[in-house]
This record gives structure tokens, C-alpha cells and sequence, in this order.
């Protein structure tokens, strides 16, 4: 079987000069980084892909940079970050468009706040930042409700596929020398002689001088494995409806309500691949890994969403899912160490995270240069990757060309997000070997019947380019095994 990490170890034995511990937004910004020097680089993931931690389930948004004081180090991360995405839709292939932003004043006590967040987007240099009326709220969303008074408009907004981002920073990183490593658990950090020696669950173990932290939900239990601080990471589920692309209520920019203390609210999010997203909730909970959804959460989101877009229906809705921020502090936790030699934490990374994380990667490296890392650039350093061809963007002149070539272009596997059976085999020969590994990186799977269709198709497949056996082919790896039968 041909593997997406070929250029590894398959025994990770190895010495770096800097690990990477988690392969979500932020530890791929960071490694992808540290790939345009000359130094060595992993990446250590716990889960059966990159990508399968809180960065597959967010809200896909590049915030608009007025919701938090610039006094805060994610305030200041997610302004500096959210400028960076132009040039690395330039670099790299993933789908990411500017919308805008606008947040919604239902009553006329509500527009106290959007002047308070406008002032605050003023405060830190938001470009194009408006406070409107409602003759200019309802001419930017015509869609919205027509209770609303008035409220905030952040053109510099934007939306993204967030796993496509990931898989693009890996590929990138991947490409200028970085490696890494999945099904890798950390379970124990020891420094000996100036280096870490990194052991994973199942006994495989690495080498470097430096570590980084970037373990997402379980940032918590990496700091104790090596010895540093002693923290408590703290798991709010958000639940979300997604919507059918041939809603009739999809708005044109994201729709914000007012924030309360604990959340940014329930939004109306038109999603950068046609769909539209509802949600999220934010309710705390022990259970890291527990994404399960209730109804009483999702008529709470459908309701909060039809307020400031009635047109919401219930028949749109193709499916329920939930993602997990990692909660610490009221800021990002990004520093050195005060209590482990050569190790730096990234932690407590929830909104804005995604939006802040290509600066998370400028920050990190320059704490490690000034922890005494050299940092040559190295040359030749290549930060572009090619745009893959995608069967729903392609006309049907350059489709005809690429089934001339391979046929299994014409073989539409996916028919709701129109994906063929050749992007399903890259895919999987790059080692995206999961139903949900197959589904973040093509969309198959994602469309209104929701794999009801695909499915056994892509199971078939993932069987003959891997000959896997029917009962080791999984959703997301580990034990979550599909079938107690072979197909037939």
C-alpha cells in the first residue's frame, strides 16, 4: 500500500530537531513553518489522519477581528492571521473566499454592543469596518430578518474549508522535508543529554531537541507527559445543523448574532462548498471524546438561527454533527515552558483559532529561535502545491481530456458532491485509508444523502487499492470498524 507519510520510518525512529506533537490547524502551520529551514521537523499525531481532531468540526470562518481587545494574545494572533490567508490561497489549493462578516442587532438595545465591538474593530486596525443602520444591514443580507435594527459589517470576513487547509499545509510541509507520523499517541516525554525521547502508546519513539505542544484536546495530558505544567484542559461541545446547497435561505455573508460571555452565539455560516452551516452550541462537558448530538440542542440552534434568518427550514437540513473546542484560560496559551527544558505549549487554541493560526506558526518559531534554535533558510524552499483537478469545478472540455487519459474520471462515484472514482483512488494512494479520511479530503460522503449512496462504493475501493480486508476497512481509524459481513 502505497502511504500518504512514504518518506518515513515506518518504525519512527529518528532524531529531529523539532517535534511537533498534533497535526490539527496549528501544529501544521507551525511544522509547515519550520519546513523553510534547515533544520529537521516531525509531526506527531495521535489520531489515524491528519486533520481528524477539533480542526475537522468547526465553523470554517477567518473572523472578522473585532470581537475580542487586542489586549488579548488571540486578539492580536487571529488580526495578524486572518491577513495572511490572501497569499496562502496563492500557495496553496484550498477553497477560502472574503464574504464579509455582519452581525445582527434584533432590538434596539443590541446596538450599544455593535458600537462597542465596532469601537473595538476600530481599535484594532480592522480594514472597511462598518456600523450600519438598518437600511444598510438589510441591503448587505436581504435575507436577514426584518426585526433587525441596525449592526456590524467586517467585510474582511471570510470562510474556509478547514480540512482542505490542513491537508494543504501538509502537503506543503511534506513536500519541503517535514515528516510525519500518525497513530502516534504520546504517552511519555524524557530529556536526556540535551534531546527528548518522544515514545508513543505503542512503543515506537523519536528524537528531538526541541518539542512543541500543539495537542489540541489533549494538550492537557502531553504537558504531565513531559513533565511541564500541570493544566486542565476543559472540552465545550458545539453542535451544528448543516443545510442542503439548494437551500433557499442561504445568506451571502456570515450571520453573526450578538455575543453573550461564554460564546460568539449561534450563526448562519454560508458555507465556502455551497452548503450552509447552523450552530454552534457551547456547553461544557467531561467527555472529550463524546461528539454525540441531542434534539433538544438542535431545535435551540434552528430556532436561535431563524431568528435572524426566518427562511431557515427544517427540510433543508441533510445532517447533525458536533466538534469540541479545548477550553483553558480566556486567552491562547503559547510560551515556553517554565518547568521543561526546550518545550513550548500551544494550548487552550479555541475561537479564533483557525483564523489566527498561520500567525500561530510565526509566533511559535520565534519563540524556538530565541530558545536557542538555528533557523538557516533553507534554499530551494517551495511553498506551492498543485491545485488538484476536482470533477464539480472542471468544464466539460477539460473533463472529457482527463477521462481520455484515465477513465475512472467519468466514473461519478459521489453524485451529490459530484466526485469521481480518480480522486477517490488519490485519496486513498496518498493514505487517506477511512471513510472519513476519503470524505475530508474529496467531499465524498458530505452531499444531501450523506454516503447513502458512495459508501459501499468507496469501501470497494479502499479494499482493492490497499487490499485491505472488508474487516479492517474503519470510519476514523482505531476500532471503529464498518462491516460484520463481507460485501458481496
Amino acid at each position: 500500500m502505497k502511504r500518504y507519510l512514504e518518506n518515513l520510518n515506518p518504525d519512527a525512529q529518528g532524531d529531529y530537531d523539532v517535534a511537533v506533537i498534533g497535526c490539527g490547524v496549528s501544529g501544521v502551520n507551525i511544522a509547515r513553518r519550520l519546513s523553510s529551514y534547515k533544520i529537521k521537523t516531525v509531526v506527531l499525531e495521535k489520531a489515524a489522519d491528519i486533520s481528524f481532531g477539533t480542526s475537522k468540526a468547526n465553523s470554517g470562518i477567518i473572523h472578522g477581528g473585532f470581537h475580542h481587545n487586542k489586549k488579548y494574545l488571540k486578539a492580536r494572533l487571529e488580526i495578524q492571521g486572518s491577513l495572511m490567508f490572501d497569499q496562502l490561497k496563492r500557495e496553496l489549493d484550498f477553497p477560502f473566499r472574503r464574504c464579509g462578516i455582519i452581525v445582527a442587532a434584533l432590538h434596539e438595545d443590541e446596538m450599544k454592543a455593535a458600537e462597542h465591538l465596532y469601537r473595538q474593530g476600530v481599535e484594532n486596525s480592522v480594514i472597511g469596518i462598518e456600523l450600519c443602520s438598518r437600511e444598510r444591514i438589510m441591503e448587505l443580507e436581504p435575507k436577514l430578518s426584518h426585526d433587525a435594527v441596525g449592526g456590524l459589517y467586517a467585510p474582511g470576513g471570510g470562510i474556509i474549508e478547514p480540512y482542505r487547509f490542513v491537508f494543504a499545509l501538509a502537503e506543503s510541509a511534506l513536500k519541503n522535508g517535514v515528516h510525519f507520523f500518525t497513530d502516534y499517541q504520546v504517552v511519555k516525554g524524557r530529556y536526556e543529554g540535551g534531546r527528548w525521547a518522544i515514545n508513543s502508546a505503542d512503543g515506537r519513539s523519536v528524537s528531538a531537541r526541541y518539542a512543541v505542544n500543539a495537542a489540541g484536546l489533549y494538550a492537557d495530558d502531553v504537558s504531565r507527559a513531559f513533565g511541564a505544567e500541570d493544566f486542565s484542559i476543559r472540552a465545550r461541545k458545539g453542535e451544528y445543523f448543516l443545510m442542503d446547497k439548494m437551500t433557499q435561505a442561504r445568506p451571502e455573508r456570515v450571520v453573526f448574532p450578538m455575543p453573550t460571555a461564554v460564546s460568539k452565539g449561534m450563526l448562519v455560516i454560508p458555507t465556502v462548498e455551497g452548503t450552509v452551516l447552523v450552530g454552534p452550541t457551547a456547553d461544557a462537558q467531561d467527555d472529550k471524546a463524546d461528539f454525540s448530538t441531542s434534539t433538544e440542542k438542535l431545535e435551540q440552534i434552528l430556532d436561535s438561527g431563524k431568528t435572524m434568518i426566518p427562511s431557515l427550514s427544517r427540510n433543508d437540513v441533510i445532517a447533525s454533527f458536533a466538534g469540541i473546542r479545548p477550553c483553558l484560560e480566556e486567552d491562547f496559551y503559547i510560551d515556553v515552558s517554565q518547568k521543561a527544558p526546550a518545550f513550548v505549549q500551544v494550548a487552550g487554541i479555541q475561537s479564533p483559532g483557525l483564523t489566527a493560526s498561520p500567525a500561530i506558526g510565526e509566533y511559535v518559531k520565534d519563540l524556538l529561535k530565541n530558545m536557542g534554535l538555528e533557523l538557516a533558510e533553507k534554499p530551494g524552499w517551495d511553498p506551492f502545491v498543485r491545485d488538484r483537478p476536482r470533477s464539480r469545478e472542471l468544464s466539460p472540455y477539460a473533463l472529457d481530456a482527463l477521462i481520455a487519459e484515465d477513465p475512472a474520471w467519468g466514473n461519478v462515484v459521489c453524485r451529490c458532491e459530484n466526485v469521481s472514482e480518480a480522486e477517490i483512488v488519490e485519496a486513498v494512494r496518498l493514505g487517506h485509508c477511512s471513510l472519513d479520511g476519503v470524505k475530508y479530503f474529496t467531499r465524498a460522503q458530505m452531499g444531501r444523502c450523506q454516503g447513502g449512496f458512495c459508501t459501499y462504493k468507496i469501501i470497494k475501493i479502499i479494499m482493492r487499492e490497499t487490499g485491505l480486508s472488508w474487516d479492517k476497512i474503519t470510519k476514523h481509524g482505531g476500532p471503529s470498524r464498518l462491516l460484520d459481513r463481507e460485501l458481496s
